[in-house]
């Protein structure tokens, strides 16, 4: 039987079941759970410039490959930067939205973006998005924060982009946090431990929930938390009360809450996901500002965490030079991009080339940084 192709305009019209038999469950972000979440509880707009447009291969009933994907008109919420090209394209008199982005919406965290369970599976896939693209002419398809597991799937014509995260390892094995704080040089040591102890001495004392014993003071708590960082940087929330409501109930083991509390009273908190052996750091806020807060709330809680819970890596969110003295060692993260246009891909992918080698070169002198004794790297 040939695989058809469908493109669905909600992924309400796949069942879960379905989608979910395509990857290892591993990554909460591609889960039907999650991505179902954001387009019923009021968190993805076309207003906003996302509008679901998820690219599926059918064998009969059977789905045997998916991308989540979405039809863009800005370039909102992907942390994968294109302003120069579609600025570009402008000055040519030329559109470049929409486009198609094949992402998890406001998650810049590495995953499966072709959903599949071989190879071959997967390029057909690819080539059923690129069919996409041409049929609807549209200028460009973008594939954010991909896995590099998938690279055999992609041809030439789509180029590659590199940027840094900071991401936390446990490959030395380390059993506690002051196994993890051995590893450090004396000032990093230091630094950490006297972080620590200002929050102790604030009164500050930390709460760690799942969403299955999260109470709804708890996820309305940290819901506030989160407006008010978006509030104080000037931008527009887009997660609601409710999708945080729908993951404590459709991922209860994965969804994990630090709240920080004073008084018998939350003052901050982090919002967490859980992967098969990693914790993903995603929103913070704090309705108090206390020396060493931030750091403990965002940092310290969830590596004490993956250390009690046996955690191999946490990814604490994008951006953050500081994060480095943290512990946090520099990563390289990837995208990939279809320009239809062979003009403006052959300056694209110039400019791609270019890129690679100042964040290359950029990596090379971040990891002379390292927080981490010599003898103990």
């Amino acid at each position: 039987m040939m695989p058809t192709a469908r493109i669905h305009r909600a992924l309400s019209e796949i069942p879960a079941s379905n989608w979910d038999a395509l990857h290892d469950g591993r990554n909460p972000f591609v889960a039907h759970a999650f991505l179902f979440g954001l387009e019923t509880t009021g968190c993805l707009r076309e207003d906003w410039g996302w509008t679901p447009c998820h690219v599926g291969l059918w064998e009969g009933d059977a789905l045997i490959a998916a991308a989540p994907g979405y039809l863009k008109t800005n370039s909102h919420g992907e942390f994968v930067f294109d302003h120069a090209w579609a600025h570009a394209y402008a000055q040519h008199g030329l559109d470049y939205f929409p486009k198609w982005l094949g992402a998890v919406p406001y998650s810049p965290v590495t995953g499966p973006r072709l959903l599949g369970h071989d190879e071959a599976t997967k390029r057909a896939l690819r080539e059923t998005i690129e069919d996409f693209i041409r049929q609807s002419a549209l200028s460009s398809a973008h594939i954010n924060f991909d896995d590099e597991a998938d690279d055999s799937a992609f041809d030439d014509r789509w180029l590659l982009r590199e940027d840094i995260q900071y991401h936390w390892r446990n490959d030395a094995g380390w059993r506690d946090f002051d196994g993890f704080l051995a590893a450090m040089n004396h000032k990093h040591r230091k630094n950490i431990r006297q972080e620590r102890r200002k929050v102790r001495d604030a009164g500050i004392t930390f709460r760690i929930v799942h969403g299955f014993d999260a109470s709804d003071d708890d996820l309305v708590a940290m819901h506030g938390f989160y407006l008010q960082t978006f509030a104080e940087y000037g931008n527009s929330p887009a997660l609601t009360l409710d999708f945080i409501r729908h993951l404590a109930r459709t991922m209860p083991r994965q969804l994990v809450i630090v709240l920080a509390e004073r008084d018998g009273r939350a003052i901050a908190g982090a919002l967490c996901l859980r992967g098969g052996d990693t914790l993903y750091g995603r929103y913070w806020g704090a309705a108090e500002l206390h020396p060493g807060l931030h750091f403990e709330t965002c940092y310290y809680q969830g590596i004490e965490y993956c250390l009690r819970q046996g955690l191999a890596r946490f990814e604490p969110g994008a951006q953050g030079r500081h994060k480095i003295d943290r512990g946090f060692l520099p990563s390289i993260v990837r995208s990939r991009h279809l320009i239809e246009d062979p003009r403006f891909a052959r300056a694209i992918g110039e400019w791609c080339a270019e890129e690679r080698r100042e964040v290359r070169g950029h990596l090379r002198q971040l990891q002379t940084h390292s927080p981490f004794r010599v003898d103990a790297a």
